[in-house]
């Protein structure tokens, strides 16, 4: 008799690798497909970090690292806070883990115990609420929408009672909108009032297309914060991130990474010493994301779909389908089939009002962003 699996692994799917899988069928089956549910870079990483990357396999052993991460790239981390947000950090306070999704892992079993509850307002990420599920976390909803961009503010988690944490998202997945430093500062001080731990999702800061993003640890430096190497560096496939705990955590952090993961990618960390040196073609980067939010935001309002979220940064527009159907699973899908068009269907993000929702990634080729606008709008006119 087959025994039957932990509770734990019952945590929902996430739903973007079924898209992501059902056009790779599509593809492999000789038909065309315009990525746009893909949450990553189309672009490679940096050219300097690519050199580094081969200077490293002709030279070093590549073993272990420690579990914290290198040296030289957390006092190379510790440096970009000062350069780009002003904010001094003790290089002993980063620790470079498995991408973003190993920090919050860390970063969760760190600081929340089983029954614990933890705010993951929706829409957002769907790995948060997953990963906190499956570590016997209760997650707290809170519903956020237009009338607060699609953020969580004070006024929102004080009608939720007591909790033991909030996870915060800025730009945020799926929505792309921002809190402002003053916004952000709001919900910091709330935390800090109560003794709730703030975890602050940064991994699209230096995708922007107007202020830059604030970051949490200018607000309160007990926050938790995360970032990762994926987004604004290119990086997504070095599998590598970083988290910046207050003092109190970095023992238990790192002990966790050494049971976990031992350590981060050597290879990844030695060449991402570079991507701090490659501003210049990030930001390229940026200019042609830029160039495909224009495409979407002014061509998706033709196809009936003008209900979008304000896409400060990140590379989403997060577009209301209401008007079009109550079930963007299945909208998705026939956009697949009839149209070769790859989107998110919004149940990834809110399990509740997703079925209303539809998310779009830009962060690929302009050409395939003016070719799906196209496609959208003849669909429209049926």
């Amino acid at each position: 008799m087959a025994l039957e699996p932990a509770r734990r692994g019952a945590i929902s799917p996430f739903y973007v690798m079924e898209v992501m899988r059902a056009a790779e069928q599509r593809e492999a089956a000789g038909g065309e497909v315009l990525h746009l549910e893909v949450g990553q870079p189309s672009t490679p990483a940096p050219a300097g970090v690519i050199e580094a990357a081969h200077a490293a396999l002709d030279s070093d052993v590549l073993g272990y690292t420690t579990a914290a991460g290198i040296e030289p790239l957390r006092r190379r981390i510790a440096l970009h806070y000062r350069d780009w947000y002003g904010v001094e950090v003790d290089p002993d306070r980063v620790v470079v883990t498995l991408g973003a999704s190993g920090a919050f892992v860390l970063a969760f079993m760190a600081c929340f115990d089983p029954g614990d509850q933890v705010v993951a307002p929706t829409p957002g990420y769907p790995c948060y609420r997953n990963a906190l599920g499956a570590l016997g976390v209760e997650v707290v909803d809170l519903a956020t929408g237009p009338e607060t961009r699609f953020q969580p503010d004070p006024a929102g988690l004080e009608s939720l009672g007591p909790v033991d944490g909030v996870v915060v998202a800025s730009p945020s997945n799926p929505s792309g909108t921002m809190l402002d430093a003053e916004a952000l500062g709001s919900l910091a001080r709330w935390c800090a009032e109560r003794g709730v731990r703030l975890v602050s999702d940064e991994i699209y800061h230096g995708i922007a297309y107007g202020p830059a993003a604030a970051t949490a640890l200018a607000c309160d430096p007990e926050a938790v914060v995360v970032n990762s190497f994926s987004k604004y560096f290119s990086m997504t496939g070095w599998r590598l991130g970083w988290a910046v705990v207050p003092e109190n955590l970095v023992a238990p952090v790192t002990r966790l990474a050494q049971n976990f993961f031992i350590s981060a990618p050597t290879v990844s960390q030695l060449a991402a010493l570079a991507a701090f040196d490659c501003h210049d073609e990030l930001r390229a980067n940026v200019e042609r994301y830029a160039a495909n939010r224009r495409v979407l935001l002014e061509g998706l309002p033709a196809a009936g779909l003008d209900r979008l979220a304000p896409a400060d940064g990140a590379f989403y527009v997060y577009a209301d389908v209401s008007a079009v159907t109550d079930d963007s699973q299945e909208l998705c899908r026939t956009w697949l089939d009839d149209l070769g068009i790859a989107a998110t269907p919004g149940i990834d993000f809110d399990p509740g009002r997703g079925r209303r929702f539809v998310r779009f990634s830009f962060a690929g080729a302009t050409a395939d962003m003016t070719e799906a606008v196209s496609r959208l709008r003849q669909w429209a006119r049926g």
